[in-house]
């Protein structure tokens, strides 16, 4: 027997090579199948387990797929000396109490509000913080960092910008590139094909655990959700904080937090009434998603071999 903790483990050391989304499919799935305990399992049961993992990172990618852009100053040089630089640049101040903050926290939170679009890595990022972000202030006097923000803070944005964009020149920075739009279409075209949402309700239903009686509790909804989530082109549960408030919202309308036990037709029923719920919302209101995250590790040689890229599309979270 192996305990379950060392596939654990392992699948967590794999899934942290991907982006959030994959790395909580994985959690996800061995959740749903240890229900959050420490169990032991037979080898051909982990196999099976890893082979829903696997097969979840596929889809995560199918759905999410990843760009590797190669940040190197010249997007973000372009951006500062366009006519867009000042507009924008006051419009990130403008919500700022500048006079009862510092120069450098306004400079830092302008900084953040910058994206992969406007050529800046994650400004949050640790290793863009020591690397990248602290060496450009360094140029500042302490004393006029920690003085409030002056009428001078669009051209000290610029001199902080042109110190940045000399350190991304040195050193370029990796970053894998998501992004994905929820709307409620993928949704929709499976509950317009009743013999492939029937086939895929049958497929959960099947996998959930059962009474004697051949029914199950309620509190199953989540999981098969998120086993329904690659067919209905949803995230997984807990993967995108927006959609987690749509999908509550849903199954609270149904009553699904009540730890009923239901039999078959009854939880296939609420779940798509659930499936339903979820769609209005996102056509509504469609939930946009960016991830962006720096690839250290082989910073130095791909810097020297991938090509410079940029998102056109706004990226926000």
């Amino acid at each position: 027997m192996w305990k379950w903790s060392e596939g654990r483990t392992w699948s967590t050391r794999v899934a942290e090579r991907f982006n959030s989304s994959i790395g909580c499919t994985v959690n996800l799935v061995l959740s749903g199948f240890t229900h959050g305990k420490q169990e032991e399992v037979s080898k051909s049961e982990f196999k099976e387990v890893l082979s829903d993992i696997l097969l979840g990172m596929a889809a995560g990618l199918n759905r999410d797929p990843i760009v590797i852009l190669r940040i190197d100053g010249e997007d973000l040089k372009e951006f500062v000396e366009s006519p867009l630089f000042e507009t924008e640049a006051i419009s990130m101040f403008s919500g700022m109490e500048l006079a009862h903050a510092s120069l450098r926290k306004c400079l830092t939170t302008a900084l953040q509000q910058l994206t992969v679009d406007h050529g800046m890595p994650p400004a949050s990022d640790s290793w863009v913080i020591t690397n990248i972000v602290e060496p450009s202030f360094q140029s500042f006097s302490s004393d006029l960092l920690e003085q409030p923000a002056s009428q001078d803070i669009l051209e000290n944005f610029k001199k902080l910008l042109g110190n940045v964009i000399r350190r991304l020149q040195e050193h370029p920075v990796i970053v894998a590139h998501s992004e994905n739009t929820f709307d409620g279409s993928g949704i929709k075209r499976l509950l317009s094909n009743k013999f492939e949402l029937d086939k895929l309700l049958d497929s959960v239903w099947r996998d959930l655990r059962k009474d004697h009686n051949q029914q199950t509790s309620k509190e199953y909804l989540r999981i098969a959700l998120d086993r329904m989530a690659a067919s209905a082109s949803l995230p997984r549960y807990s993967a995108v904080d927006q959609v987690d408030v749509i999908i509550n919202e849903a199954i609270r309308m149904v009553k699904g937090d009540d730890g009923k036990i239901v039999e078959e037709a009854g939880f296939k029923r609420t779940l798509t009434e659930i499936l339903g719920s979820i769609m209005l919302q996102l056509e509504g209101n469609p939930v946009f998603v960016s991830t962006n995250s720096v690839v250290h590790e082989p910073l130095a040689a791909s810097s020297t071999v991938l090509p410079s890229a940029s998102i056109s599309t706004e990226a926000n979270e």
